[in-house]
């Protein structure tokens, strides 16, 4: 994969994609993982309200697992099968971050996440927020900002975390210390996010600079 930090040229080169494959099956998978978004929402929310309602975390948990393996397969299969497109590229990015913020935004209302771990549920959600505004305003530049193997690895680690902290309570029951576990994995997802996010921004400044230049 080309990082534009260290190759800048070949990032004014956007990967060709095509406009068809709507409804091929690596875009039916990204579709699926933005309709598990408000699913494992409504269970963290009615597992707080509901007597007895623990065991809807381990519903969360097996539609966020679902979800997140699809993250893998929609891309492997599009490029495999040669049915990358447009919607395809802008959802993937896109389903990821609503996972994982809506996750963490109901982690932290419901308590799991607290603390000076919020400080880590912050720093991600503002890194996402931030590389997304840099992706838009690059876009209208026509440069490309390719994902980088370290932000694979950062995807990777929120992606896990998450699914620890989403368990959580209910796993606590079986296995004493599965949040704090899920606090540790956290902390270390918002290092990576801290890292790739001043790559990204570090990489864009030099197009910001350029043009005021």
């Amino acid at each position: 994969m080309v990082d534009v930090a260290s190759n800048p040229q070949t990032a004014r080169e956007p990967t060709k994609v095509t406009r068809g494959h709507a409804l091929s099956l690596p875009n039916l998978l990204t579709y699926g993982r933005c309709v598990a978004v408000p699913l494992v929402a409504a269970c963290l929310f009615w597992s707080d309200i509901l007597e007895g309602g623990v065991w809807l975390r381990w519903v969360a948990v097996v539609i966020y697992v679902v979800a997140a393996v699809t993250d893998f397969f929609d891309g492997y299969l599009a490029r495999a099968w040669q049915q990358q497109s447009a919607i395809g590229r802008m959802l993937d990015p896109i389903a990821d971050k609503l996972l994982v913020s809506a996750s963490l935004l109901m982690l932290a209302s419901d308590g799991t996440i607290r603390g000076w771990s919020l400080w880590a549920a912050l720093v991600i959600l503002c890194r996402e927020i931030l590389v997304s505004g840099l992706r838009e305003f690059l876009a209208e530049l026509r440069v490309s900002v390719p994902v980088t193997r370290l932000a694979k690895w950062k995807t990777t680690a929120q992606l896990v975390a998450v699914g620890v902290l989403l368990a959580g309570p209910a796993a606590d029951l079986l296995v004493p210390g599965i949040t704090l576990f899920g606090i540790g994995l956290l902390w270390i997802a918002a290092l990576l996010t801290l890292y790739t996010g001043w790559d990204y921004f570090r990489a864009g400044a030099r197009h910001l600079i350029g043009d005021d230049a």
